[in-house]
Parts: C-alpha cells; sequence; structure tokens
C-alpha cells in the first residue's frame, strides 16, 4: 500500500476512540481487560481492532495465549495515536483554561538531583496558585525518559543534564550547576577522619545511580582521575527512599547532588563526609521536546522551577 492509500484509510477509518482503543490495548497487551477500562463489550473492541487491520491491510497485534503484543506495524500507529491523544488534552486544557482558572495534567519525568528540592518546591508553589492543577511524577534513568518524552507521555524532564551535546528531538535549558559530594549517615566513623582521601573510600560498601545515568558517569570519571576503579560491588538505584534506608540503616556511603545531601542533612540524618570528588559541577535543568508546545498548567510549573532555581544558586553560589 502506497502512503496515500495509507492516509486515506487512517483518515477514513480512524476515530478517537479507536486511538484510545489502540493505545490501551498495548498498554494492557490484553483485547478484555483494555475493553473492560473503556467499557466497551471485548468482541466489539476485537472487531474493531480487526477492521482497522483489515482497512490498512496490516498486522497491528500479534496473538497468543498470554495475550497480545504491538506488531512493528502496530508500533507505529500507536505511537502516533499517543501523539494525537496528547494534542487533544493540551487543547483541552487551554480551553479549560481559558474557561476559568488553570487546570490540567503535567506528567514530569524526574532525575534524582531535582527531587530533593527543585521540583518538590516548584509543585507546593504551584499547588497553591493553581490547586486544580494534577500532577504525576515518574522516576527512572534519563534513557527511559527521554523516551516517554519523545512518545508524548511525559512532558518535562528535569534534573541533571548530559554535557554531551543535545539528543535529536529534545531541547534542554540549564537553570544552574550542582556539585557531587559523598555522603554517609551522622555518626559515620570516617565524619571524623582527617585528610580524608578517596583511596580511603574504596573498601567502603558504596550505593550509586545506575550505570546509564549522567550523574554515574561523572562520578566514574572522577573516581578514574582519582586512580581508582569504580566500586564493583557498589548498590546502583534511583530510589531516594531505598537509598537513604541503606545509608541510613548501614555504614554504606554515596556520590550524590548536593541538594539531595543537603536536604538530608537540614533533617540531621546524613553528613557530608571531608573529602571531594575531582569532577566539575553537573547542569541542572530541564528537557522538552523540540517543537511540541506546553500545556499552560506545563509551562505554569516550568516558570517556578526558573523561580525555585534562581533562590537555589542565591542561597548556594558555591554549593
Amino acid at each position: 500500500m502506497t502512503p496515500d492509500k495509507f492516509e486515506r484509510s487512517l483518515v477514513a477509518r480512524l476515530k478517537f476512540k479507536h486511538l484510545k482503543l489502540l493505545v490501551t490495548v498495548n498498554e494492557q497487551r490484553n483485547i478484555f481487560k483494555a475493553a473492560q477500562l473503556l467499557n466497551m463489550a471485548q468482541p466489539a473492541a476485537t472487531k474493531t481492532i480487526r477492521d482497522l487491520e483489515n482497512a490498512l491491510e496490516i498486522e497491528l497485534f500479534d496473538r497468543s495465549s498470554r495475550g497480545v503484543t504491538p506488531t512493528l506495524y502496530g508500533d507505529i500507529v500507536i505511537k502516533h495515536a499517543k501523539l494525537i491523544l496528547s494534542q487533544v488534552r493540551h487543547a483541552s486544557e487551554e480551553l479549560a483554561s481559558l474557561q476559568g482558572g488553570l487546570v490540567g495534567r503535567i506528567t514530569v519525568g524526574t532525575l534524582l538531583a531535582a527531587s530533593a528540592t527543585l521540583l518538590p518546591l516548584a509543585i507546593a508553589r504551584m499547588k497553591a496558585e493553581r490547586p486544580n492543577v494534577s500532577i504525576h511524577l515518574v522516576e527512572g534513568t534519563n534513557d527511559i525518559l527521554l523516551g516517554g518524552l519523545r512518545m508524548g507521555d511525559i512532558d518535562i524532564v528535569v534534573g541533571r543534564l548530559p554535557r554531551t551535546p543535545q539528543e535529536e528531538g529534545v531541547t534542554s535549558e540549564v537553570f544552574y550547576y550542582e556539585p557531587v559530594v559523598i555522603a554517609a549517615r551522622k555518626g559515620h566513623p570516617l565524619s571524623k577522619k582527617k585528610n580524608l582521601k578517596i583511596e580511603d573510600l574504596m573498601q567502603q560498601e558504596w550505593v550509586l545511580p545506575p550505570q546509564e545515568t549522567n550523574l554515574r558517569r561523572e562520578i566514574d570519571e572522577a573516581f578514574h582521575r582519582a586512580g581508582q576503579d569504580t566500586p564493583a560491588s557498589a548498590v546502583e538505584s534511583v530510589s531516594i527512599l531505598a537509598n537513604r534506608t541503606l545509608l541510613m540503616e548501614t555504614d554504606m556511603i554515596s556520590a550524590m547532588p548536593f541538594q539531595v545531601m543537603r536536604s538530608y542533612e537540614q533533617a540531621g540524618l546524613m553528613t557530608q563526609l571531608p573529602v571531594k570528588l575531582d569532577t566539575p559541577p553537573g547542569p541542572i535543568g530541564v528537557t522538552l521536546k523540540t517543537g511540541r508546545e506546553l500545556s499552560p498548567a506545563a509551562t505554569y510549573l516550568l516558570d517556578q522551577m526558573r523561580v525555585v532555581a534562581e533562590e537555589i544558586k542565591k542561597e548556594h553560589p558555591d554549593a
């Protein structure tokens, strides 16, 4: 089938309810469950998908006893279905905002560096001014979150930015630069040691970010500059709660963004060890999808993050 024929078939056959059905089936990997969520009868859902496949002359899903999975053709249609539904959602939010007060739903991908101070303070300010906005936070590594950003599942990704050239399809804005520090529980045996050096830490158990994160790459480079290998048996985690518990309940240590350590220090839970990693402060900011206009609610949250970032820079100019 030629591109023109595909276009005519899609325009003639696809409706918004079909797009929602395809996306939901992809999420559930099960037509019966998807139909239940959409208040449809399973036979009607199955027939809709079959009719689309027949009209397009392609298979959208592979069927098995364990459920359904999208084919390569299905992946393409679902990807664009998500983008179309995302634009419709943004249009409805703008209309509702014009009609009476800022409303909407924002999905924010958050990396470790933004989770302790920058993002929570920005959200608190927004909710105080715009309580009708719903905010969904997604934790993860940069590669996963950027994938969601490109697909339209995520509106903004906030955290530590890569130092390498910008990836295709996304643009970034730097708010400030933040160093990496070594942290341990309050009262840790190493906290009182004088003339502490990196090599003194190599026998310790570590909690570190996963290898695919920007932060981990910076940490590894700092170890190598100090003539040391990265701790081989480190626990790799992006979970703030799990990391905090590990550090509080053991003598494990961690390399973490300054603002994360500072939030623990202010709560009386941890302390910064008197040793420096040989790594320059890393850029903290947001990443957006190129060419995609943010909803009014997402734009307002982005403005609040800029305000909080300026306050962080004034409070800790030298970190």
